[in-house]
């Protein structure tokens, strides 16, 4: 990465630059391909008052180039509000290019391909099988299974064909369908 500090009208002390270079490299953390990074610094006297002037140009490869412009009576808080601004919005394109994964119609096709196949394979896997639950039970008997287990109800066959729940009840009693 490339870094080039200007200043118009402003002497860039040691210390400014050093600050510059700090908050520049806090930039590498997205994991972007940062190609330059030119800083203009300058001061500009509006209305009387002494104002504090930071451009950050920001050249990204493959992508579009970022540009914070910032001002603020000193010129070290100028530099922070211009780096915070810069993370913002090089985390939103880290964002954008993690979280939005274009998908292609071949790979679309290609996952309904194995959804069929999986659906497929399930169809075969169905394998009937004769129950217990066919032979005609005794109410009594089930109900005496039915105490002595944790289930909250049974599904049984009477003697006279018909198929029956006998379930508990919330009030400790029990019902039959």
């Amino acid at each position: 990465m490339n870094i080039s500090l200007t200043g118009r009208g402003v002497d860039l002390t040691d210390a400014i630059k050093e600050h510059m270079t700090t908050s520049i490299e806090t930039l590498n953390k997205f994991h972007m391909d940062i190609i330059s990074v030119n800083v203009i610094a300058s001061a500009q006297t509006k209305k009387g008052k002494e104002h504090s002037f930071v451009e950050f140009v920001i050249n990204l490869a493959h992508k579009n180039s970022i540009i914070i412009k910032q001002n603020d009576g000193d010129m070290y808080a100028a530099i922070d509000l211009a780096i915070t601004r810069a993370q913002k919005a090089m985390r939103r394109m880290h964002d954008r290019e993690t979280d939005h994964h274009k998908v292609g119609l071949n790979e679309i096709k290609a996952e309904s391909a194995d959804l069929k196949a999986a659906t497929e394979e399930m169809e075969d896997e169905i394998v009937p099988v004769e129950l217990d639950l066919y032979k005609p039970r005794e109410v009594e008997d089930v109900l005496n299974d039915l105490k002595e287990s944790d289930k909250h109800f049974e599904i049984f066959i009477d003697n006279e064909d018909k198929t029956r729940v006998l379930y508990k009840r919330n009030d400790g009693r029990f019902g039959l369908y």
